[in-house]
């Protein structure tokens, strides 16, 4: 299933990365750093100029997705003379993975730290932009001892699965100072809804989990929050990235750059706009979670992070390195090389 997307066209590359103050929004009427770098802004490029459908999988309770259901309600795919035919998916991020490459899907976005491993494998999916930063997080009990990350030496940490990317991120911390993550800390899997008690009944010292499921544990049991993944060197690191298929990119370039186009802007007005996007994101989260507090969760993270090109190039050769420390991605590929195969310039 491999592909290489280094032969993608590459005339006029160029950088792309929107961050924080800078978003812009052209069809909002604010200043588009694309427009200043002498190509059509955002939000005002021509549209398709044959319409297209294509189906987008996203989870549709993770928070870190809300942008998508600002697209789907604005319409900011109708925009580019896109229809998306939005495909709930409330399985793990690889079987969403597999279901681009196997063209069951044409796009969606997961967890970086989750894809790599079956993209190294040869997985017919491209990285187009990297949606924002944040989402997870590592609690524990106030009287647990634990206050920083060299404090889990020794300790019981529920997670999701061996795979998850939240045990991949914090093993990865840990191996940076010396830890053994694999001897030294025991992962024990639950479901995100029964990490709160785990911890109760002793059974776990720490969870490391993802929102909206570890902030609403943090808030109601009084959690204190020892890491996240906006910090460091991370803080202007991509989580979460936009997948499509491999050869929608390589035979409708231009599809896949309105796609790119869209959600890039859906990311934008969220970031600007994160009480209006939780009200829209609202009614798919369960547990009737009030729309205050989806937006001081999107506030939390950095929704104005969009690279692509070249900045999701070093991004995921970054956490390519990164994996290596911890023997998820094998010593002998080339992180770089692997990063311009995988990631390709689709807004040219």
């Amino acid at each position: 299933m491999s592909s290489n997307f280094s032969e993608f066209p590459s005339s006029r590359r160029k950088l792309l990365q929107i961050t924080g103050a800078a978003v812009g929004i052209g069809a909002f009427g604010a200043l588009d750093p694309i427009g200043i770098l002498g190509k059509p802004a955002i939000g005002q490029v021509n549209a398709l100029k044959e319409h297209a459908v294509v189906k987008l999988a996203w989870g549709q309770t993770a928070v870190c997705q809300s942008p998508i259901s600002v697209a789907l309600k604005r319409g900011f795919f109708e925009q580019y003379n896109l229809t998306v035919e939005p495909i709930n998916f409330s399985g793990p991020t690889d079987q969403l993975l597999q279901a681009i490459a196997t063209g069951h899907a044409d796009g969606g976005i997961g967890m970086a730290l989750r894809w790599l491993k079956p993209l190294e494998q040869g997985f017919d999916v491209a990285l187009t932009v990297g949606t924002h930063g944040g989402c997870m997080r590592l609690l524990a009990a106030p009287g647990a001892n634990i206050s920083k990350i060299e404090d889990l030496r020794g300790k019981k940490v529920a997670v999701t699965d061996a795979a998850s990317p939240v045990r991949n991120f914090f093993a990865i911390r840990l191996a940076e100072i010396g830890i053994d993550p694999d001897k030294e800390v025991e992962w024990l899997q639950y479901p995100q809804d029964l990490f709160g008690e785990a911890l109760k009944k002793g059974e776990v010292d720490a969870l490391a989990g993802d929102d909206p499921h570890l902030y609403l544990i943090r808030e109601r049991e009084k959690l204190t929050e020892i890491a996240n993944n906006l910090e460091g060197p991370y803080a202007a690191s991509t989580c979460c990235v936009l997948g499509l298929r491999g050869s929608l990119v390589r035979d409708q370039p231009d599809v896949a750059s309105a796609i790119t186009r869209a959600i890039v802007d859906a990311q934008a007005w969220t970031a600007a706009n994160p009480d209006e996007a939780a009200e829209i994101f609202a009614p798919f989260v369960p547990a009737n979670v009030p729309a205050a507090t989806l937006a001081t969760i999107l506030r939390s993270h950095t929704h104005g992070h969009h690279s692509t090109g070249e900045a999701l190039r070093r991004d995921v050769a970054f956490f390519t390195n990164k994996l290596k420390t911890i023997n998820v991605i094998r010593q002998n590929t080339d992180a770089e090389a692997f990063a311009k195969k995988i990631v390709p310039d689709v807004l040219i």
